[in-house]
């Protein structure tokens, strides 16, 4: 089979499309096609549905499709080694984590990263889902669970306490709670309904204080952590979040400190086929020594 069709096809499966797949390559549409018919002539099968709407594989044109994604995947990965041997890392890191840790914490502290190591290219991915490594939707990736799949490495970062805060101006208008039961005269915000919490517990300002089996009301329900960082910022009502954020924020008070509230885990993860890239290695460096600096309750934990 001809490299060069290949790579066509793979552009084309990939895009859906023979125009969008032309506009990638700088190729017209009908020179596209040819290569399309042409692979499909030698090969003696149809790759594509062809259809009104766009292009389907077939059942052969997706085994190639897989066959020629596995071989992208490793020539990617050689280019990246080839590259790691020079002396000062460089190249592209795509490094997913949360909304609220990217946005809060860690986009603040790439400056210092970026002057150390000017010619590596970041890109950060911010997602309260994760991005699939294994199939190099990121490089690495900064989580809030450990992970399940085994061929990923991971390294414990650090352990996040929540704690319970509300703005000065919430506390200056409604006052401050001097116990989980005093909750029950004051706003909430909550993760929602069918939403799924960092922790087990992460809806604890619903349950503490009340009779067991009951809870309180929340005054407002949402999917995730940097708006109920923004809520409480605004004054709407009390929430809890991770500790780390009082140090980034001015409108951040701690009430109940002697309340125990969840804790969670946040593991530094990447595929098993980048173990030996440099730019991985000085960014999780870099990642463990902002830590420390920063005085988070951190693992030393391979």
């Amino acid at each position: 089979m001809d490299w060069d069709k290949i790579r066509v096809f793979y552009t084309v499966a990939e895009a859906g499309s023979f125009t969008h797949a032309g506009e990638s390559l700088h190729l017209s549409q009908s020179a596209v096609s040819r290569q399309i018919s042409s692979l499909e002539e030698s090969l003696n099968v149809s790759l594509f549905h062809r259809h009104a709407r766009g292009l389907i594989l077939t059942e052969q044109g997706e085994l190639l499709f897989r066959t020629a994604a596995d071989v992208y995947k490793k020539l990617s990965i050689t280019e990246q080694r080839i590259l790691d041997n020079r002396i000062s890392p460089e190249g592209p890191l795509k490094i997913n984590t949360t909304v609220a840790f990217g946005s809060v914490w860690l986009t603040s502290r790439m400056a210092g990263f970026l002057e150390l190591y000017p010619r590596i290219d970041v890109s950060l991915a911010l997602s309260d889902d994760d991005l699939d490594l294994s199939m190099r939707e990121a490089d690495v990736a900064i989580r809030m669970i450990a992970p399940t799949q085994g061929d990923l490495i991971q390294r414990h970062l650090l352990k996040m306490p929540y704690k319970v805060f509300a703005s000065p101006d919430y506390l200056e208008r409604y006052g401050i709670p001097k116990n989980p039961c005093e909750l029950d005269n004051h706003r909430t915000i909550v993760y929602g309904e069918g939403d799924n919490p960092p922790s087990s517990n992460g809806n604890w300002l619903l349950e503490a204080g009340v009779l067991k089996g009951q809870t309180r009301r929340a005054t407002l329900r949402v999917n995730s952590i940097y708006a109920i960082l923004r809520a409480v910022e605004g004054g709407l009502g009390i929430g809890v979040l991770p500790d780390y954020m009082q140090r980034e924020s001015t409108q951040l008070v701690e009430v109940l400190p002697e309340s125990k509230c969840p804790q969670i885990d946040a593991y530094f993860v990447y595929p098993e086929e980048l173990r030996n890239m440099k730019r991985i290695a000085v960014f999780r460096d870099y990642l463990i020594m902002r830590i420390a600096e920063d005085g988070i309750n951190h693992s030393d934990d391979s």
